[in-house]
């Protein structure tokens, strides 16, 4: 008879996205996972959330997930920095006060886990991600690059490394609303990335365009360095954007090289590969 896997006696916290406290709707977002360690020896922490947002974005259409995504990765780096279980609770305790009425913490619940991840993964399934049968739409336009940007650089393992929603005004002028996606230094240069959808049309391309010049000059003047800026669109194929579409093509290429005549580089998802393992040699060596 196989020995069962012991399991370590754990504690769960489910964070949930609430529009409007009043109503009280919610939606489950993410597990925190700690171990119950007797003795103050210290504790372990995993936190997760949600990599597929359109059931926050069904229940609020307006809900800002990149912010989300920034206060997980926030989050992860406190916990990590925080060792000893005295510390980690009085971290909790700040964490329960201080989290905004939009994104509130469960109490915790005891947890058996065989490890940590194992167990996270386990809780994500019951409480956060969406059953398998569920109809979702699926996700388009910048969106779906976006989703792709964030699983290629977190396969790579630098995903909290990186910069993200970097206001355009910190580099042209107070107002600007555009959040460049991405960004990280390495060795003297500011690379950004942004998605760039060319499925509703030009008017992204457009957009990135008529900002690069103010954010090349504006890098320099701050940072002292150059900049490289890279829009990530989709392959011309997935938007038949071919010889038998012959408008959808000119479309496409009016869009790629409004932004190139820009010192925009243009990459498409099927490189963004690629570009994550660069990114990992710059940033981890």
């Amino acid at each position: 008879m196989t020995d069962l896997p012991q399991r370590r006696a754990c504690e769960f916290r489910l964070l949930r996205y609430v529009p409007d406290p009043v109503r009280n709707e919610f939606v489950h977002i993410g597990v925190l996972l700690r171990t119950a360690v007797p003795g103050g020896s210290g504790a372990e922490s995993e936190i997760r959330f949600t990599r597929d947002w359109r059931r926050v974005r069904c229940l609020d259409p307006h809900a800002d997930t990149e912010l989300l995504e920034a206060v997980e990765g926030d989050l992860r780096r406190r916990l990590v920095e925080t060792e000893s279980e005295e510390a980690q609770a009085r971290l909790m305790k700040i964490l329960d006060e201080s989290l905004s009425l939009n994104l509130q913490m469960t109490e915790a619940k005891a947890y058996l886990a065989e490890s940590l991840p194992a167990g996270v993964e386990e809780l994500m399934r019951l409480y956060v991600d969406p059953p398998p049968r569920e109809k979702l739409p699926r996700l388009s336009g910048r969106a779906a690059i976006q989703a792709r940007m964030r699983a290629e650089f977190e396969h790579a393992g630098v995903w909290d490394l990186l910069r993200k929603r970097v206001p355009a005004s910190d580099y042209t002028r107070p107002g600007d609303p555009l959040r460049i996606d991405l960004a990280y230094r390495p060795n003297g240069v500011i690379r950004m990335l942004h998605a760039v959808s060319l499925e509703p049309g030009v008017e992204m391309a457009k957009v990135l365009a008529f900002s690069a010049a103010a954010l090349h000059a504006g890098v320099e003047r701050v940072e002292r360095a150059g900049l490289q800026l890279t829009a990530i669109v989709e392959p011309a194929a997935k938007l038949a954007a071919t010889e038998e579409e012959p408008e959808r093509l000119a479309m496409y290429r009016f869009g790629v090289e409004t932004m190139e005549e820009h010192r925009i580089r243009v990459l498409t998802t099927a490189d963004l590969g690629r570009v994550a393992e660069t990114a990992r040699r710059e940033m981890l060596g």
